[in-house]
């Protein structure tokens, strides 16, 4: 007579390879844009060795300044489930309303710049009125704004470039401390700055309320209308301060001022992890998504990709990125 013995794992085993698992899983889908972004800082160094010089470096801080403003600027409206598609075309308005406050009218430069940044502050907060005391629909209140400033700026340029800066104006474009360009320290301000307003004052968590689920934050007693006009607001002021860094660093203000920023200025905040369902996100996805996107743009110009290239990439990154929001929303459900 034979016995024969079986053995089974443990459920224990089992179940622990199972969160271990998860963990990783979890820790790939929260992490996956600065992979993304070593994967492509490598491979572009791969192809071109002028990719990881220092001056490339410098480079990719400069260009990242202007959209990571924006990509803040977007983030914003998203948090509390909204969007704001003018904050390009808020750039280029206020801009050059601060340009013609120095050539035209008289004013210091510095005075003129708050000028145009409160323009754009004031586009802002009217946004959010219209949005929440008019309940008008904010993809397509925002979208009509951004043809009326888009208008508005090329009736105020006539079609040309405004050059007539003063060397107060532009010296944060150009200005450098033993080499390093000092514009890319407005943006770190800028991340601290609203990390801290998100994580460490109740407005943060009102706008994280107010994204996840307005009723319950109305419920609750938050004032869901103010948080979405404050929103609104503090957005139109980024974008504000981000055409003045723009035309500083440039040197110019063109008739199309800001229009090319538009699809990665959504696409940053968003491949960074902040949910266009709003309630999620954080300052340093959005730092990733907006050295995600400069990557790509650099390097494909470096291996002489043809700009079109760009623009089609640029949208398949937007689709990767709302796949990726939808697969994380679910895994985490």
């Amino acid at each position: 007579m034979s016995t024969v013995m079986t053995t089974t794992a443990p459920k224990e085993t089992t179940g622990q390879t199972n969160v271990g698992m998860h963990k990783v899983v979890g820790w790939i889908l929260h992490n996956v844009v600065w992979i993304w972004l070593v994967a492509l800082i490598l491979g572009f160094g791969m192809f071109n060795e002028f990719f990881l010089t220092v001056m490339n470096m410098q480079n990719i801080m400069v260009q990242a300044t202007v959209l990571g403003m924006l990509g803040l600027a977007v983030a914003l409206p998203l948090l509390v489930a909204e969007i704001d598609l003018s904050i390009p075309a808020n750039l280029g308005f206020s801009s050059a309303i601060g340009a013609l406050a120095y050539s035209d009218w008289g004013m210091p430069w510095f005075l003129a710049m708050l000028v145009g940044v409160g323009v754009a502050t004031l586009i802002g907060f009217f946004n959010g009125l219209c949005i929440t005391k008019l309940r008008m629909v904010s993809l397509i209140q925002t979208l009509s704004m951004m043809i009326i400033l888009q208008g508005a700026l090329l009736a105020l340029t006539q079609g040309k470039t405004l050059t007539n800066l003063s060397d107060g104006y532009v010296w944060i474009g150009q200005a450098s401390i033993d080499g390093w360009p000092v514009m890319p320290l407005i943006l770190v301000l800028a991340l601290g700055l609203v990390g801290i307003l998100l994580k460490m004052t109740v407005l943060g968590r009102s706008i994280y309320a107010v994204g996840g689920n307005p009723l319950a934050s109305n419920s609750a007693g938050i004032r869901v209308d103010r948080v979405k006009i404050i929103t609104y607001t503090i957005a139109g002021f980024l974008a504000g301060v981000a055409g003045f860094l723009l035309a500083s660093w440039q040197m110019a203000i063109t008739s199309n001022q800001g229009s090319s920023y538009l699809l990665y200025a959504i696409a940053a905040p968003i491949i960074g992890g902040v949910s266009v369902f709003g309630g999620r996100g954080n300052v340093v996805g959005i730092l990733g998504g907006v050295l995600l996107l400069t990557v790509i743009q650099v390097g494909l110009a470096i291996t002489n990709v043809p700009s079109f290239y760009v623009g089609m990439i640029g949208g398949f990154m937007i689709f990767i990125a709302v796949a990726i929001d939808a697969i994380r929303v679910r895994y985490f459900a």
